[in-house]
């Protein structure tokens, strides 16, 4: 992890714009910093910054901030899921919808089991806003996230 300044103004500005795309600020960042790599490698940078948000939503889990650590979880999730779309189809997803409809295509090609991990994301984004999940809860939407995350890794790097 690497930790750096913005000016509260700009930092603002891109919360709002995040939150209008319906991502996270993590999720928004990495969507802007690499716009303009070939798909390719785009979904090696997705899938990277996945296995990177997958291992900080461990440290805010072991500190307790559930919500931050719900918000990493989802945010692995929908970046994995990105990744797969780009190297499968080469295609952007850019809506929550894309998203639910991608996840179909995943559970098709990597199993069933998938529907189970995406639904313990989406979950751990509804927490992120309400706060409602037990430690338990993220624990378990840890482990499966990392399950999807640690499959796409491998389709991303065959």
């Amino acid at each position: 992890m690497v930790t750096i300044f913005i000016p509260r103004v700009a930092l603002e500005e891109l919360r709002k714009r995040a939150e209008r795309a319906g991502v996270s600020l993590e999720e928004y960042i990495v969507e802007i910093s690499l716009e303009e790599l070939d798909p390719s490698s785009k979904a090696e940078k997705y899938i990277k910054a996945a296995l990177e948000l997958l291992e900080e939503a461990k440290a805010e889990l072991q500190e307790g901030n559930l919500r931050q650590a719900s918000e990493k979880i989802w945010g692995a999730a929908a970046l994995a899921t990105k990744a797969h779309a780009y190297v499968e189809e080469g295609r952007r997803l850019t809506s929550h919808g894309e998203l639910w409809d991608y996840k179909t295509k995943l559970a098709a090609k990597l199993g069933d089991w998938v529907r189970d991990s995406w639904n313990a994301a989406v979950a751990m984004h509804v927490n992120f806003y309400e706060g409602w999940a037990g430690r338990e809860d993220v624990e378990d939407a840890l482990e499966k996230v990392g399950r999807l995350v640690r499959e796409v890794l491998r389709d991303v790097s065959s």
